[in-house]
C-alpha cells in the first residue's frame, strides 16, 4: 500500500500544475516518511521532495522551503515519539498487517536513509532543509521535556552535518551568484530556526565571513525582508483626504503589502534572526566585513527616512494624529505600519549591539583608524531611524541605550570626527524651527546627541553650531507637544555654558538664556528641567568658576529673581509632567507641586553652590519662603528636601558647618519645622536673646 502511494506521489511531483493541491502533496509526503520501511524508498522520496518540479518550478519564495522544513520536522517528531514509547513500553500493540511507525527501522537507520536523499543531484542549500527539519524536530522534543539521551549521539552527528552543509552551501551560492536569491534566503531561514539547536562547539565551525553578507542581504534588501525600504514608496498613492482627514484604507494595495511583509517567515521571526546576525558580526574573522555591513545598515536607514518623508503621513505631528487621521487609519492601518517599522528598528539596534560588543573586545576594531568610523556610522544610522525611536522613547529598550551611549563614548575620544559628525547632522537652517515634523525630530536627535560632546568641541563650534541650533527653541512657546525638544535645547545650552572652555560664550549668552528660562517656565519647561537648569547656572556662576571672577554678583542676582517670582507665584498644583506620570504607580509617588513650591525647591537646590556669606543670607530666606506654602502636603515635601540638602552630603564641609550652626544655634530648626505654627519669622520666641547680645556659637 505504501509503495503504491509512493509511486503515485512521485508521479504527481514531476510536473507543476496550477490546480495542484500542494498542502495535500506535502501531507502525503510527511505520512510516507513515517511509514516506508525500505531505506532506498526513503532516500528516493527525500530526493524528490527537494528537487521535484511540482514544488520548485514556481517556488513561493522562502515559504516553499519553510513548508518542506515542516514536512521533515513532523516526520522525525512522529518517529522519535514512537521509538520513545517503544523504549518505555508505552506504544500500542500493532494490529495484524499494520506497519510500525518508521517502517520498523531503527531511528539511526531511518535518519541515515532520509539524509541520504540529500545528494549531489540537488543544490547544497536544499540539503539544509532536510538536516534542519530533522534536527529541529528532535530538539523541540527535548525542549518539551522528553529525555532523549539514547538519541544524543545521532543528534550530535546531525549538528555537525548541518554546519558542514551550511558552509558548503554558502560557498555554492557565492560561486553561483545566488547570495541574494532563494539559495541565500533558504540558508538564512534554516539557520535562523536551527541555530538554537547547535552546541557552541558546532556554532564556532560556521563560516561567518560568508554567512554575514548573506544574512544582511536577505533581511534588508531582498524581497523576503525589508525590500530596501521601498515598500513605503507606493503607500502615498493610497492615502487620501476623506472628510477633512487623511484616510488609509485597510483594503488598499499598499496596506495588503505591509500585511504580506509582516507575514513573511523571515520578518515574522526577526527577533532571533537579528540575534543571529549580531552573533555573526561578533565572530567574523575579517573586520572589513563589519565596515561593509555598517555601510549597508546606514544605506537602509537613510532610504527608510527618505521614503517616509515622501508620504503624507509624515507631515502629521504624532500628537495631532487622532484629529488628522480617519478612525481606520488611526486605529488600524497606521499602527500596523509602525509595527513593521519598529521591527526594522529593533533588528538594526540588536545588530549594532553585536558590532560594539565586538569592538570593545577587538583591538583591530578599537584602533584609531576604525573605531571612530564605526561610531560615526552607528550614530548616523540611529539618526535616520529616530522618527521610529521617538514613538517608543529612546530609553525604552536597553539595547538602544547601550549602542547609543557606546558610540558617543567612542566618538568623543576623537574631536575632529565629532566636529565632522555634528556638522553633517546639524539642522539645515540654523536659527529657525522647521515646519516639517520629521525635521523637528531630526533636530531633537541632534540636540540630544550634541549635548554629550560640548567638552571636546572648540568654543567656536559650541557657539556657531550648538548654541545657534538651540536658540530658536529656548524661548519658543505655545505648543506643549514640543516640550521634549524645548528641554533638549535647554540641556544643550546648559552643557555649553558648563564647558570650561566656554567662559566667554557664557558671559555673552547668559542674560538671554536667563530671560528665556524664566519666560518658558512652567508652560513650556518641566519643573524637573527648570530646577536642573537653575542648579547648573548656579554652578557656572558661583566660585570657583571662571565667570565668577568677572561677574561676582550673578549668583545673588539669580537668587533674587527666583525669590521675587516665588513671592507672587501661583499656588495651584501644576499639571503632572511625563516623569511625574511615570512615577504615579510607584511605592512613593511624588506629590503635586505648585509653581511657588517648585521655585522654593529651586532655591533649596542651589544652596550647596553658594559662597558662605551668601549661604548665611539665604538659609533663613528659604525657610521663610517654605513657610509661605499653604498646602500642607507640598510644604512637608519641601521641608523634606530642605533637610535632605542639609544632611545628605550635597554640601562640602565648610558649607555644612555653616548650615549646622544656623540649624542649631541661629533658629534654623525652629524656622523650618515650626515657623508656620509659631510665626517664627515675624516675632521672637519666649526666652530669646535680646537683639544686642551675640548669639552663642555652635560647639560642633
Amino acid at each position: 500500500m505504501a509503495d503504491r502511494l509512493l509511486s503515485t506521489l512521485l508521479r504527481s511531483l514531476q510536473t507543476y500544475t496550477d490546480q495542484q493541491d500542494t498542502p495535500r502533496i506535502l501531507g502525503t509526503a510527511s505520512s510516507l516518511l513515517t511509514t516506508l520501511g525500505n531505506p532506498h524508498n526513503l532516500s528516493l522520496l527525500t530526493s524528490h521532495i527537494i528537487t521535484a518540479p511540482a514544488l520548485w518550478d514556481r517556488p513561493d519564495g522562502v515559504r516553499t522551503p519553510f513548508r518542506l522544513l515542516s514536512v521533515f520536522h513532523t516526520a522525525v517528531t512522529t518517529v522519535v515519539n514512537y521509538h520513545n514509547d517503544v523504549r518505555y513500553n508505552k506504544a500500542p500493540k500493532l494490529q495484524p498487517g499494520q506497519t510500525p511507525i518508521g517502517g520498523g527501522l531503527p531511528l539511526d537507520d531511518w535518519i541515515r536513509a532520509v539524509v541520504a536523499g540529500a545528494d549531489e543531484r540537488s543544490q547544497r542549500w536544499k540539503h539544509l532543509i532536510v538536516l534542519g527539519g530533522l534536527l529541529m524536530g528532535i530538539a523541540s522534543l527535548e525542549e518539551q521535556g522528553m529525555d532523549l539521551y539514547w538519541a544524543s549521539s545521532m543528534k550530535k552527528r546531525m549538528e555537525g552535518a548541518l554546519v558542514q552543509a551550511a558552509n558548503l552551501a554558502l560557498v555554492e551560492v557565492r560561486e553561483r551568484s545566488e547570495v541574494d536569491g532563494l539559495g541565500g534566503q533558504t540558508i538564512a531561514l534554516v539557520l535562523n530556526h536551527a541555530f538554537r539547536c547547535l552546541a557552541d562547539s558546532e556554532r564556532a565551525q560556521l563560516n561567518y565571513d560568508l554567512l554575514l553578507p548573506v544574512l544582511i542581504g536577505t533581511v534588508y534588501f531582498s524581497n523576503e525582508g525589508f525590500q530596501s525600504a521601498y515598500f513605503l514608496g507606493g503607500l502615498d498613492l493610497d492615502v487620501a483626504a476623506k472628510g477633512g482627514r487623511l484616510h488609509w484604507d485597510a483594503r488598499s494595495t499598499s496596506y495588503r503589502q505591509v500585511e504580506a511583509i509582516m507575514a513573511r517567515p523571515l520578518v515574522s521571526s526577526m527577533g532571533p534572526l537579528s540575534r543571529l546576525i549580531a552573533h555573526a558580526a561578533e565572530n567574523v574573522k575579517d573586520p572589513r566585513l563589519l565596515k561593509t555591513m555598517m555601510d549597508d545598515l546606514a544605506s537602509f536607514a537613510r532610504a527608510l527616512t527618505t521614503q517616509w518623508r515622501q508620504i503624507k503621513l509624515s507631515e502629521i505631528d504624532p500628537a495631532d494624529e487622532e484629529a488628522a487621521l480617519s478612525d481606520e487609519a488611526y486605529q488600524r492601518t497606521l499602527p500596523f505600519l509602525w509595527k513593521l517599522l519598529q521591527s526594522a528598528l529593533f533588528a538594526t539596534t540588536v545588530i549594532l549591539r553585536g558590532v560594539f560588543s565586538r569592538t570593545l573586545a577587538d583591538s583591530a576594531l578599537a584602533s584609531d583608524a576604525v573605531a571612530p568610523t564605526l561610531a560615526f556610522q552607528a550614530l548616523q544610522t540611529l539618526r535616520h531611524l529616530y522618527f521610529i525611536t521617538t514613538r517608543l522613547g529612546p530609553a525604552s529598550f536597553s539595547q538602544h541605550t547601550f549602542v547609543y551611549l557606546t558610540a558617543i563614548d567612542i566618538l568623543a575620544a576623537y574631536p575632529l570626527h565629532v566636529d565632522k559628525f555634528l556638522k553633517s547632522v546639524a539642522p539645515q537652517q540654523l536659527g529657525q524651527i522647521p515646519r516639517h515634523p520629521l525635521d523637528r525630530i531630526l533636530d531633537l536627535y541632534f540636540l540630544n546627541t550634541a549635548e554629550h560632546f560640548t567638552l571636546v568641541l572648540s568654543p567656536a563650534t559650541n557657539e556657531d553650531l550648538l548654541v545657534a541650533s538651540a536658540v530658536p527653541y529656548l524661548a519658543a512657546g505655545g505648543n506643549h507637544n514640543m516640550l521634549p525638544i524645548f528641554e533638549a535645547a535647554h540641556s544643550v545650552m546648559l552643557a555649553v555654558l558648563s564647558a570650561p572652555q566656554s567662559a566667554e560664550i557664557t558671559a555673552k549668552h547668559l542674560p538671554f538664556y536667563i530671560d528665556a528660562l524664566f519666560s518658558v517656565f512652567p508652560d513650556n519647561l518641566s519643573p524637573r528641567q527648570f530646577r536642573l537648569a537653575f542648579k547648573t547656572l548656579m554652578r557656572v556662576t558661583a566660585p570657583p568658576s571662571t565667570l565668577s571672577a568677572t561677574h561676582q554678583d550673578l549668583p545673588a542676582t539669580l537668587l533674587e529673581l527666583v525669590h521675587f517670582r516665588a513671592l507672587n507665584a501661583p499656588t495651584q498644583p501644576l499639571p503632572p509632567d511625563e516623569t511625574t506620570l511615570a512615577l504615579q504607580g510607584s511605592d512613593a509617588p511624588p506629590p503635586p507641586f505648585s509653581e511657588q513650591a517648585i521655585l522654593v525647591l529651586t532655591l533649596i537646590d542651589a544652596l550647596p553652590f553658594l559662597p558662605i556669606p551668601l549661604l548665611e543670607e539665604w538659609l533663613p530666606l528659604c525657610a521663610d519662603l517654605l513657610n509661605m506654602i499653604d498646602d500642607d502636603i507640598m510644604r512637608e515635601a519641601v521641608k523634606q528636601r530642605y533637610w535632605e540638602v542639609l544632611v545628605s552630603g550635597e554640601m562640602d564641609p565648610e558649607r555644612s558647618s555653616c548650615a549646622v550652626a544656623w540649624w542649631g544655634t541661629r533658629g534654623g530648626r525652629e524656622s523650618v519645622l515650626y515657623g508656620r505654627e509659631s510665626g517664627f519669622g515675624d516675632k521672637m520666641m519666649s526666652g530669646a536673646l535680646p537683639p544686642g547680645e551675640p548669639l552663642r556659637e555652635s560647639k560642633l
